[in-house]
C-alpha cells in the first residue's frame, strides 16, 4: 500500500510546521461485524479539481498547529464524515476509513480527529478530537439529559424553509438563535420556489426578513435549479455548510441538487404540509465545486437550551432597546423606565416578536433553574452515598 507524506507544501497541500506522520493513500473501507473489523474493499476518494488532500476537507494551518500541540508524531489527522453506534467513517484526504469509536470519546460529523494505529490491520482508533471551532447542538430525547453535537466545525448554516411547508417565523427565530449559538453564520434558504406564485415568494422573503435581521435570505428551487447559483459563495472549497430545518423543508433534495447526484433519500410532504423524516443520519459530503455539506435529519422538537448568546444575536434589535432600560434587571413587564415599553409605540417593534423574545428568555431562565436544582440534588446524592460508604466501612 503506497503512502504519501502530509508535509507536501510544494504540491498545494497545507504546509506543516513539524514533520507529520504519513497518511494512508489508499486504505480499506471497513465494516463493523460482531466486534471484528473486516476489510471489504479498497475505496480511494477522488480529489476535487483544483484542490486535494486534507485541504479539500477544510484542513488549514490552524488545525495543523492544534495537531502539533499534541506532541505525538504517530497521530494522523482525519475528518469525521459519518457517525454510527460504535463506529464512524473518517476521511483522510485520499480515502475513507471505517474505525471504532470509544465510549469515552464523543465525536460528531465534521470533527477533526487524531487517529492512532493502522487502518489496514484494523488497529486504527481515535486518540483525540481537536477543539471545535463551531458546533451545532440539539437537545437529546426527553428521557436523556443535556445536548448532543449534531454538526461540528461548520462555517455556514442553511436554515431551510419550504414554501409548501409550515415553518413560520416563530420557528425561524428559534432556528436562527441555535445557528448563531453554533458560531457559524446563518443563511435563510427558502426552498421549492417552483411550487408557489411569484407574489407568495415575495411575501415569504419579506416575512423572513422581519425576523432574520442582518441575515441573507436566498430563494431556490432544487427542481429547476433557480437560485442555486446564489449559494455558491458559501460553498467554496474547504468551507462547510450544515442544512437545518423541519422535516419536509427540502434539505435532502437540495443536497442532491448541489451534489449533482441522488445521494440523499427524499420523500413527499404530507397533506397537511408537514414533512416526513427521510434523512436518518448525518453525513459530510464533498461537493463537486469543492464545498462540504452536512445534511441533518429534520428537527421537530426545537429547544434553545444553552443558546443564550444565540438568542441575543437573533434578537439583536430588541436587545439594543433593552440596553436602554433604567434598571439592568428590568423584566420588561411594565416597570418604570422600561425602554421596551416605550418602544412598543414604535411600529418597528412588533408585539409578536417581542413576545417571542420574552418567551425565549423565560425558557432559558427556567432551564438554568432546572439545571441548578439537578446539580444540588446530584451533590446531595453523592454526599449521602459517601456517608453511607463510610458508615459501612466502620461496621
Amino acid at each position: 500500500m503506497s503512502k504519501t507524506s502530509l508535509a507536501r507544501s510544494a504540491s498545494g497541500n497545507v504546509p506543516h510546521a513539524r514533520a507529520c506522520p504519513e497518511e494512508p493513500a489508499a486504505v480499506g473501507l471497513q465494516r463493523w461485524d460482531n466486534g471484528d473489523y473486516q476489510i471489504e474493499k479498497e475505496l480511494i476518494v477522488a480529489a476535487t479539481a483544483g484542490s486535494s488532500g486534507l485541504t479539500a476537507l477544510g484542513w488549514d494551518e490552524r488545525w495543523n498547529s492544534a495537531l502539533a500541540g499534541l506532541s505525538d508524531p504517530v497521530l494522523w489527522p482525519a475528518r469525521v464524515s459519518r457517525v454510527d453506534r460504535g463506529a464512524c467513517t473518517v476521511m483522510t484526504g485520499s480515502a475513507k476509513v471505517r474505525i471504532v469509536t470509544e465510549r469515552d470519546v464523543e465525536v460528531a460529523v465534521g470533527d477533526w480527529v487524531c487517529v492512532a494505529g493502522s487502518a489496514a490491520d484494523g488497529t486504527a482508533r481515535i486518540a483525540a478530537v481537536l477543539p471545535r471551532r463551531a458546533e451545532f447542538r440539539r437537545t437529546r430525547p426527553a428521557k436523556s439529559a443535556g445536548t448532543k453535537v449534531v454538526a461540528a466545525n461548520i462555517d455556514t448554516v442553511f436554515v431551510c424553509d419550504a414554501l409548501d411547508g409550515s415553518l413560520g417565523v416563530r420557528h425561524l427565530e428559534r432556528f436562527l438563535a441555535l445557528a448563531w449559538q453554533s458560531g457559524a453564520t446563518p443563511v435563510v434558504v427558502i426552498t421549492k420556489s417552483d411550487a408557489a406564485p411569484i407574489q407568495r415568494v415575495t411575501d415569504a422573503v419579506n416575512l423572513a426578513k422581519t425576523v432574520a435581521r442582518g441575515v441573507s435570505v436566498v430563494v431556490v428551487s432544487s427542481t429547476t435549479a433557480d437560485g442555486v447559483l446564489s449559494l455558491e459563495p458559501y460553498l467554496m472549497p474547504g468551507r462547510t455548510v450544515a442544512l437545518l430545518g423541519l422535516s419536509g423543508a427540502g434539505k435532502s433534495t437540495l443536497t442532491n441538487r448541489l451534489a449533482g447526484a441522488d445521494i440523499a433519500a427524499t420523500g413527499a410532504v404530507r397533506g397537511d404540509g408537514s414533512g416526513r423524516h427521510t434523512t436518518s443520519h448525518r453525513e459530510l459530503v464533498v461537493l463537486p465545486q469543492g464545498g462540504l455539506l452536512i445534511d441533518t435529519p429534520g428537527i421537530r422538537a426545537l429547544s434553545i437550551l444553552g443558546a443564550g448568546d444565540g438568542v441575543e444575536q437573533a434578537f439583536g434589535d430588541i436587545e439594543a432597546i433593552a440596553d436602554n432600560c433604567r434598571y439592568p434587571n428590568c423584566s420588561h413587564s411594565g416597570e418604570s423606565g422600561c425602554a421596551i415599553a416605550a418602544a412598543l409605540a414604535d411600529p418597528q417593534l412588533q408585539p409578536d416578536r417581542l413576545d417571542a423574545w420574552l418567551r425565549m428568555r423565560l425558557e432559558l431562565a427556567s432551564s438554568k433553574t432546572h439545571n441548578a436544582r439537578d446539580d444540588v440534588a446530584e451533590r446531595k446524592r453523592r454526599k449521602a452515598a459517601k456517608f453511607a460508604a463510610r458508615r459501612a466501612s466502620k461496621t
